[in-house]
């Protein structure tokens, strides 16, 4: 059973076509001290890594997330079954079907109570689609599932925290995504789970501007003025700890040497390359918003090295990790807010 200081986590697999399999067995063959993992996936895909490499046994069946000890670790019998075992490195619709179904299943074990939290293996969007799932990637599927009305990808390297205003769009399409009263509920959102997650009361947030010099009073845009200032004075007043529009290339170093607990950016690239820089292979990303703890390694699914025994599990390992502490945090700052003064 899980315990307050020996959480509990689900574990998905991953497209079995990619290396999940290998980086699970990594982790599994040395897991973190002080949690239980539930892995979600197909037995035979973590034969056939094991039977390529030598190691430890394959994680136990488990009928039941409670049969787990405290800092045990067991494979869920009830995860969805694989129609096939897909051809590693390449895209098949069986395995893009069953990692998906393994993801629904975390989010309802975490929205049941069973698990504390999830951490997602790599998934191919491109095998999502092919399997007819509606959903792009983890993050709307998680939001879709769980029934959220707001949610923030957030990735960590190093010190620096970055979430972000727009994801997985072309770069042309941002300023028209960007709305002030849709930013200051992302800041409110932001404040609030960072302090769940990782302590401080109220966390000091950087706002990027959009544009180079956060549009040096307009020279280089209107946006940071027209939509990013007010959205920042609003969050502001709503008691948000924001600053901004700040010019990115200054705000987001900062922030990697502590001066801000949080950095929002506008979008995917502005941050990132500086996150997976400062990683070193240790980046996790973070979904903020949801009602349970759910982080995922920061790479793909490495097609063009599957099944070659080269993949590494750092990020895995630090995302399961980052879910600890998460899911430690998060019991410690709700109790104390139910409990008063």
């Amino acid at each position: 059973m899980a315990t307050m200081d020996t959480p509990l986590l689900a574990l998905t697999l991953g497209d079995p076509a990619g290396i999940g399999p290998e980086i699970a067995l990594r982790l599994l063959d040395d897991p973190p001290p002080g949690v239980g993992l539930l892995l979600l996936g197909a037995p035979e895909a973590l034969a056939r890594e094991r039977s390529q490499r030598p190691g430890g046994p394959l994680p136990p069946l488990v009928d039941d997330p409670a049969e787990l000890s405290a800092g045990g670790v067991g494979l869920w019998r009830a995860s969805a079954p694989l129609t096939a075992l897909p051809t590693l490195g390449q895209i098949e619709t069986s395995a893009g079907a069953a990692c998906h179904a393994w993801v629904l299943q975390a989010a309802d074990l975490a929205l049941a109570g069973a698990v504390d939290g999830i951490v997602t293996g790599p998934i191919h969007k491109a095998a999502w689609n092919a399997a007819g799932v509606d959903h792009p990637g983890h993050t709307e599927a998680l939001c879709a599932r769980a029934g959220a009305e707001r949610v923030l990808m957030m990735l960590l390297g190093g010190r620096l925290r970055a979430a972000l205003a727009t994801i997985h769009v072309p770069l042309r399409a941002v300023p028209d995504l960007l709305e002030a009263e849709r930013l200051c509920a992302d800041l409110v959102l932001l404040s609030r789970e960072v302090a769940r997650a990782f302590g401080p009361a109220r966390p000091r947030i950087a706002v990027c501007g959009l544009n180079p010099h956060a549009g040096e009073e307009g020279l280089f845009g209107s946006e940071d003025a027209e939509i990013i200032a007010p959205a920042v004075a609003a969050a502001r007043e709503a008691g948000v700890d924001a600053q901004g529009p700040l010019p990115a290339d200054g705000c987001i170093p900062a922030a990697a040497v502590g001066a801000y607990d949080a950095v929002f950016a506008m979008y995917h690239d502005q941050a990132l390359p500086a996150v997976k820089a400062l990683a070193q292979r240790r980046g996790v990303n973070v979904t903020l918003g949801l009602p349970f703890v759910r982080t995922s390694v920061d790479h793909g699914t490495a097609f063009d090295i599957a099944g070659q025994g080269v993949a590494t599990e750092t990020s895995l390992r630090a995302a399961v990790e980052t879910a600890q502490q998460i899911a430690r945090n998060r019991r410690e700052f709700d109790r104390a807010l139910t409990s008063g003064p």
